[in-house]
């Protein structure tokens, strides 16, 4: 039987005039981004990190330091790229991801199709492996007020046969 193992993530990043809005791998009509080192996708931190934590391999701190020039506004879909890069040479590869996006606004029921082939793209699964939906937190915290928008994932890998 294979080797069946489960990773959790989570990100946040606290929302500025100026960004574009970045989630899932694709771009939001919205006037505020996320700040962040990279371009603040935080469903794609959380799912990264989500996938390391599964394999044993660290977390994207780690990987992609903020002290590094090279990762200064990259694309977080890049980052994901690289970290099943990184799975396949330690010979797993992704079953299935969940994850949440915890946001007042903007509601992303409308995106997350988009967000679903975007995700199962650049791993390497189908979309209908990957599922993402959206939460609010009523009006509560950073994240009810609208300063923050958060991701939480689960992810699913298996050692290759």
């Amino acid at each position: 039987m294979n080797d069946l193992r489960t990773g959790i993530g989570y990100d946040i990043h606290r929302m500025v005039e100026g960004r574009e809005l970045r989630l899932g791998g694709i771009r939001i009509e919205y006037p505020k981004g996320l700040l962040g080192y990279s371009d603040g996708d935080v469903l794609l931190h959380a799912i990264c990190d989500a996938l390391l934590g599964a394999a044993g391999l660290g977390d994207i701190g780690g990987h992609f330091p903020d002290t590094d020039p090279a990762y200064k506004g990259i694309s977080s879909l890049e980052l994901l790229r690289h970290v099943v890069k990184l799975l396949h040479e330690s010979g797993f590869e992704v079953v299935n991801i969940d994850a949440n996006v915890l946001a007042e606004a903007p509601k992303i029921g409308s995106h997350i199709s988009d967000m679903k082939e975007a995700i199962g793209g650049a791993v390497g699964i189908s979309p209908k492996r990957v599922n993402v939906k959206g939460r609010t937190s009523e009006g509560l915290g950073e994240i009810g007020r609208g300063e923050a928008i958060a991701a939480q994932a689960v992810a699913m890998v298996q050692q290759k046969d």
